[in-house]
This record gives C-alpha cells, structure tokens and sequence, in this order.
C-alpha cells in the first residue's frame, strides 16, 4: 500500500532570493532521505510560495523494503579450527552480528576464504520515520541570511507561524520550537477566511487552489507568463523574456493577476534604460514595447489576487510609476546641467578600497594598463592611444552622477549617454559603457578596441589589487565578483584574439599599485597566485566549450599564459585526437615518456651510439626538432603534433633494437637523454601524460 505525504512550514513573507535554493535543498534531501530509508515512492515536488515551504511525496510506501546485508567478519582459518569447530573469534562475531553461529557462511574472496554473517533486515513502518525526518527537514535547510523570532533558538527565513504535516489522513507528529504539527494550513492571507482543517495529504493543492494560492511554482510561473503576453498583445504590443524578473515576481505571490498601466507619452523622450530601470528593479514591472522595439507607454505588473477591484490596483501602480519616473527625469536633467569632464575631480573624493586608494587613481591605472595592452597587442596608431587616454579619463565619471547614484545598474550606460550628450567622440562614449562588460554571466562582449583594452584594464587592476592585500575568493565568497571579472577578461581576449601575456600584464598592474599600497603579497606570490586563478577560470571555459577534461588539462600543463594560443593548442590537440595518426602519436610519446622519467642529463652524445636504429632516431629527433620549431613558431599546432607522430616508426625501430637500460652507464644515459629529448619536443603545446587512451 502506497500513501501520499505533505509537510508544509508555514511562515512570515520569505524574501524571494532565497527560494531557488529552498527548493532545491528540500528536493536533494528529501530524495536522499527516501533512498537511505529503502522507501519506495512514485514522486517528489518541493513547493513554495512567499509564506510557505512545502515537500509534496506522491505514492509513498507505508513500509520500508525489507533487504539482506551480508557482513564481512574473520578468516575461516581463524573462524573454524581443523576439526571445523566455531572458535571464540567465529561466537563473538556471530553474537555482534544477533546471528547463530551456526547460520555464519564462508565466502572465496580475492584475499582468501572469510566468513560472513547473512542478516535479514526488516522493514520498519513508515509512519514511525517519518517525524524524524521532518525534523531533520526544517532544521536542515539554511538560508542567506536566517533569523530568530522571540525566545526561539533556532535559525530559519523567516518566523514558522504552523506546521502542517499529513500521511495519507494521519497527522504526522513532531514539534518545532514549541510548535507542534497538525493538520491546519492557510490560504491567501487576504483573500481566505481563518484556518483551513485538511482531511488528507492528497488534497493539498486542490483546497490551497480554492483558497487563492497557486501552491506550485512552475504552474505560477507558467500562469503569470501567460496572463502578462497575453495582455501585452491586448494592448498591442510584446514583453521580452525576462527570466529572472519572471522567477521574482512568481516568488513574490501565491495568486496572480496580471494588469496593464499606462504613464504619460512626454516620459518617451528619456532614454529608453531611464524608464525600465525604475520599472523592473524598483516595482517589478514588465515593460510593454512595440513590434520595432520601441518603449511604449503601457507596463504590466502582476497582483497577488483576484481581479476584484483591480482598477483601484491600477490607478495605484501607475501613481507609484509616476512618481518614480518623475525623480529620473529630474536626475537626468540635472545630470546634463554638468559636462562628464567636470566630474573627474570629484572622483579624488570617492573610495574605490580602502586598501586599494581612490576611484581617481583607478582610473589613472586603468589608462596605463589600456596603453601598455595597446603596445602588447601592436596597437601603434596615435589616435587610437589618444582615444584610450579620453576614454579612461572619462569611464568612471558616470559614478558620481545622480541617476546612477539612485540606480547603480545604469552605470556605463548612463556614462555613454551623458558622453554621447555632452559631444564626445563616438568611440569614447562606447568605451564608457563597454569598460564595464561583461556584466554577468552570458552578457555581451566589448566590440571596439577602445573598450576591450579598457575592460581588461579595469578588471585586471581590480583582482591584482585584492589579491595583493589578501582579498581572495574563498568558498562561495567573493563580494569583489573578482570571478566574474577574470571570465570576463579570458572571453574578451578569446573572442577578439587578443594575444597578450597574462603574467606580463599582472606584474604591469602589480608595479602600478606597488609603493602606493600596503600589499601582503610580493609581486611573485601575487602573481602565481593570480595565474592559477585564471587557470581555473580557463579550465571552466574550455569544458565549456566542449574539450574534454584530459585535453584541458593536457594543454593547460603546458601552459597558459597567452589564453588565445592556449585555445588553438586545445583545438589542434582536439582535432587530431579524432583521427588515426592520434594513435601513433600517443603510442610513440608513450613507450620514450615511460622511460625518459630515468634520465639524469640532459645533453646528447652522438658518439656514443654503438647501434644504426639509435643514431637513425637521433638524426629523426633533430630534424623533427627543427620542424616542429618552425610550426610551434608560426602557431600551426596541428602540424606541430602530426610531424611528431611520424616519429613513431623510428621509436619502434629503436626499442626493437636496443637496450636502454645495459650495464655501461654512460650508454644507458645516453640514450635516456636521447628519450627525454624526444618527450620534451611536445610539451610547448601539450602535456601528453595527461591524456587518458
């Protein structure tokens, strides 16, 4: 007989960020839980609303599978004497295990012949685990940032108001804080009346859907998107795809009706990023534009509730929008009433680390590192050095703006604006705002070399910095997003083929800190330490892209220091792996690594071959040498491996012919040396070791 199960922690309003990851725990240890127990169940779904966290276990067995666990216990030898009598090794076993001695088994084993104890494990019921678990359950989950409530001690989202708990139609019994479970739940807290008695698990959504909660939050989530396109082409026009203010706004209601507002035509004008902002970040709105594109004066937002009334929730939005595109233009045209340019002194006064000096000096590293990639990359053209100079003088200076001051996720964007606005050069107001991509994760890439250069510049001065005054990532922790901006420089230079030298570059941004700083990290630590972090943050991007792990690391041991080159080698190695010269080519480098690991000298003496086959390899060795120079040189790393595999002939000869390891030392090493010789000819592309056959 099977049964379905509900818990359900009531609570205060939870913040919405913290639901994702409620979800998913309560899943993963909920499954766990089930699997451990031996129970058997047809589904699990982890439910939440704003004031509720619910596990909803369809078809759960009453009674945990019985199964048979054989115990490993002596060796027969030591178990049974000659005649075949248990001894007191085989009793004492027999009795920890609760089996006769006389039930024990002898089993073949790859060690010998041992005895075993064949226990029957019975099943418990599961009503008797089940409050156990539900315990573990509430205390188990964690939270950003949890909070205490009265006298209580314990830690959750939010205060737990009740605890709703069914089996089939019996309460479940547990207690929490105080608060004993029952079969009481709540609907819509203004829209259903009192405590709702619930008669059975099975009827969980069906009587939370009557009183105006939509339990399920993938079925919300699907209800508000359809309700919002819906009436966006009611009005005629189109929502984006906004799956994050989407996952947001179903997380903020239990009972969704979308409706439509209107503001005033005369806000158009603004720029189109003025009037979204307010409207997303700040009211959660979806914004309504026309089939070009184009911002219409229409928003959607969604109320948690029914459509009563929903005129007075209208005229009440649209007072609260007026009211906050109202203070955006007035920023705006303050903002105008002042050139960028004015702005660049105030940025003295503006901290960007306490251990890291102000916004000011950033930005006159940010022009330094700009210039110093230009020259790296070849970059030679004045003009072009001119317009980093503008660009980093002016990158910042939308900080100490009003608008961006109010709303922090317009940086960049109102810089290029105010730039544009204020006359500058079209190539300098896109360097504004491409300095500070890419945002997030999946956002777009600078296109200009203006603001290539400057983003790398901008985000490499930032992680050297932390890292050399002891702010590094830890865990899960990195309130620098320090992560996210060496990602950022790794995509921009592999889009754009930008060939520069990640350890040059750190140590240039390292020595503009250096004497101005209080660094714990010399210039050495900072800079292994900062390699191996972009070492990671490649490995991550080249998985990414397909490369298998013993490829990526096969590359990656080779080195990585120019992230472009790095790719193509990763790329080359990837190509040939798929064609037949790929097992020569390990074959070869094989049989001479397996060996080669003996040499103690690295230098060769031809004279001291005494067989044709080892002074054929090493004219082989030091005519693939000097090819492989020329590929390696001009980048051609496909070429570079293929010519190394047509060694393989040449090392069979030579292991078919030779001894490596005879008596005569100086022989031996010769031809040890001869074999590192040959294993080190690939290592500038890949570390071959690393790739599983």
């Amino acid at each position: 007989m099977a049964r379905n199960f509900v818990i359900e922690i009531g609570t205060e309003e939870i913040p919405a960020r913290f639901m994702a990851s409620a979800l998913n725990q309560m899943d993963e240890m909920t499954r766990g839980w089930l699997t451990t127990n031996r129970l058997a169940f047809e589904d699990v779904s982890a439910y939440g609303t704003p004031r509720r966290l619910a596990v909803y276990i369809s078809g759960l067995a009453e009674k945990q599978e019985e199964f048979t666990e054989e115990v490993k216990g002596p060796a027969k030898k030591a178990a049974f004497d000659a005649e075949g009598n248990p001894t007191k090794a085989a009793e004492g076993f027999a009795r920890g295990q609760g089996v006769n001695v006389n039930d024990l088994i002898v089993k073949e084993t790859p060690n010998g012949e041992y005895v075993y104890a064949v226990k029957k494990v019975t099943g418990r019921e599961t009503n008797q685990i089940l409050s156990a678990f539900c315990i573990d359950l509430v205390n188990g989950l964690s939270f950003p940032k949890p909070m205490r409530w009265g006298s209580c001690e314990m830690r959750f989202a939010r205060p737990i108001r009740w605890l709703l708990c069914l089996f089939g139609s019996d309460v479940i019994d547990f207690e929490i804080e105080g608060l004993p479970s029952g079969r009481i739940t709540f609907g819509h807290r203004f829209l259903s009346m009192g405590p709702i008695e619930l008669a059975d698990a099975s009827d969980y959504s069906a009587v939370l859907k009557e009183n105006y909660v939509l339990v399920d939050q993938n079925a919300r989530k699907q209800v508000i998107w359809e309700q919002v396109a819906a009436l966006a082409y009611e009005e005629g026009g189109m929502v984006e795809q906004d799956d994050e203010l989407l996952e947001e706004v179903t997380q903020l209601l239990e009972y969704p009706t979308a409706l439509c507002g209107t503001f005033s035509t005369d806000y158009l004008r603004l720029p189109k990023e003025v009037l979204i902002t307010p409207m997303r970040e700040h009211q959660r709105y979806f914004p309504v534009v026309g089939q070009d594109g184009k911002l219409l004066s229409k928003f959607i937002t969604v109320r948690n509730g029914t459509a009563e009334y929903i005129d007075n929730v209208r005229a009440g939005n649209e007072k609260v929008l007026k009211a906050r595109l109202a203070d955006a233009e007035f920023f705006y045209e303050e903002d105008l009433k002042v050139p960028l340019r004015n702005n660049v002194d105030k940025l003295k006064k503006i901290v960007f680390h306490e251990s890291l000096g102000t916004i000011y000096e950033k930005v006159e590293r940010i022009e330094a590192l700009g210039k110093y990639l230009a020259e790296v990359i070849g970059v030679s053209d004045n003009q072009v050095l001119e317009d980093i100079k503008e660009s980093a003088y002016l990158c910042k200076t939308d900080l100490v703006t009003n608008m961006v001051y109010e709303f922090p996720e317009l940086q960049g964007i109102m810089g290029k604006e105010y730039a544009t606005r204020n006359g500058e050069k079209e190539v300098v107001a896109d360097a504004v705002f491409e300095h500070y991509l890419p945002r997030f994760s999946g956002d777009i890439l600078p296109e200009t070399v203006v603001g290539r250069l400057l983003s790398i510049a901008d985000k490499i001065d930032t992680i050297v910095g932390c890292f050399a005054v002891g702010i590094q990532p830890t865990g899960s922790q990195d309130p620098y997003a320090l992560r996210r901006q060496a990602l950022g420089i790794c995509h921009i230079a592999l889009e754009a083929k930008l060939n520069f030298s990640i350890e040059g570059l750190i140590e240039q941004a390292y020595k503009l800190y250096e004497s101005r700083i209080n660094a714990k990290l010399s210039l050495e630590e900072t800079g292994r330490e900062v390699s191996e972090f972009f070492k990671q943050r490649l490995k991550n991007i080249f998985s990414d892209k397909g490369f298998t792990y013993d490829v990526v690391d096969a590359v990656l041991a080779s080195g990585y220091n120019i992230f472009t080159e790095t790719m193509m080698r990763a790329e080359a190695l990837t190509n040939l792996r798929s064609q037949e010269i790929f097992t020569k080519l390990l074959t070869a480098y094989t049989r001479v690594s397996n060996l080669a690991k003996n040499a103690v000298q690295d230098d060769i003496d031809p004279a001291l071959f005494t067989e044709e086959v080892e002074r054929t390899l090493y004219a082989e060795y030091v005519k693939a040498k000097e090819e492989m120079q020329i590929y390696l040189e001009e980048q051609q790393y496909r070429q570079f491996l293929q010519r190394f595999a047509l060694l393989q002939q040449f090392i069979d000869s030579f292991f078919d012919g030779v001894m490596v390891m005879v008596d005569d030392e100086k022989v031996k090493n010769n031809r040890l040396a001869l074999l590192k010789g040959i294993a080190n000819l690939t290592r500038p592309v890949a570390e071959l070791t690393k790739i599983v056959a």
